[in-house]
């Protein structure tokens, strides 16, 4: 069994939505209203809460006003207990700029890890659907040895220029050994050529191997600053990142 980590979560939901335009004229993205009630964010939050991970915080930038006031309403935890999910706006506490990339918005970000000290830090996305449990994935994370796991989802290889495309060594299915935005071509899985990994924009990371990896992005000039496109082969490139195959992800009722 996998020691206990203390675990961080982030949520990035700065993100301005441009192809769901006109719902996203007033709000972000993940403020999109889904069922009622529901807001997109809500899936990521509930996927981390139902994990065990109660220390979260969302990074907001673009008009996050109806977004911050949906978090402060709805999800309420227990600070007794250390427990909080908190929305942090762009604070440009490293220079004078907003977040540049989703990279970037975590880096400007650092001090909110500092202050929590986790081992791992679970990052994701905001206006995904889905239904997750990440304690699976952080637990394999820990046995994998890699400084960062990224979490993938099995498609047709007809797809393969619609996703950001996760190549795995053909003789350690578990290492990524390539990571390509939206080919035209790509191997086929070893257990099954006919299929390839996409990733789900879901990623774990071991503490330290982050931070680092966020400071060599930022004093970079050629960089973009984005999670996937340039902290993920950043680890690709040292051989340290592991896939997590989302369809081991057993979650009892799902379908």
């Amino acid at each position: 069994m996998v020691a206990p980590k203390k675990v961080l979560a982030v949520v990035l939901a700065g993100g301005e939505g441009k192809r769901l335009m006109p719902l996203t004229a007033d709000r972000a993205k993940p403020a999109v209203p889904f069922a009622g009630s529901y807001r997109l964010i809500d899936f990521a939050l509930s996927n981390l809460v139902n994990s065990g991970y109660l220390q979260i915080v969302v990074l907001t930038q673009y008009k996050s006003h109806s977004l911050d006031r949906h978090i402060s309403e709805t999800w309420r935890m227990s600070t007794q207990l250390q427990n909080y999910i908190a929305s942090v706006p762009a604070q440009q506490r490293r220079g004078k700029s907003w977040f540049l990339g989703s990279a970037n918005a975590i880096y400007q970000s650092l001090n909110l890890i500092h202050d929590a000290q986790p081992d791992i830090v679970v990052v994701i996305g905001a206006d995904h659907v889905y239904r997750m449990d990440f304690q699976q994935m952080v637990d394999a994370h820990v046995k994998s040895g890699a400084s960062v796991s990224v979490a993938a989802v099995r498609q047709p290889m007809n797809l393969v220029d619609q996703f950001g495309v996760i190549e795995v060594d053909q003789h350690d299915p578990g290492r990524i050994a390539a990571f390509v935005e939206k080919p035209t071509t790509t191997p086929g899985l070893p257990d099954d050529p006919n299929s390839f990994l996409a990733s789900m924009g879901n990623y774990v990371f071991t503490t330290d191997a982050l931070v680092k990896a966020l400071e060599d992005d930022a004093a970079r000039l050629d960089t973009k600053h984005d999670m996937g496109g340039d902290i993920i082969p950043y680890f690709v490139e040292r051989n340290d990142a592991a896939v997590y195959d989302f369809t081991t992800n057993d979650i009892p009722g799902a379908t």
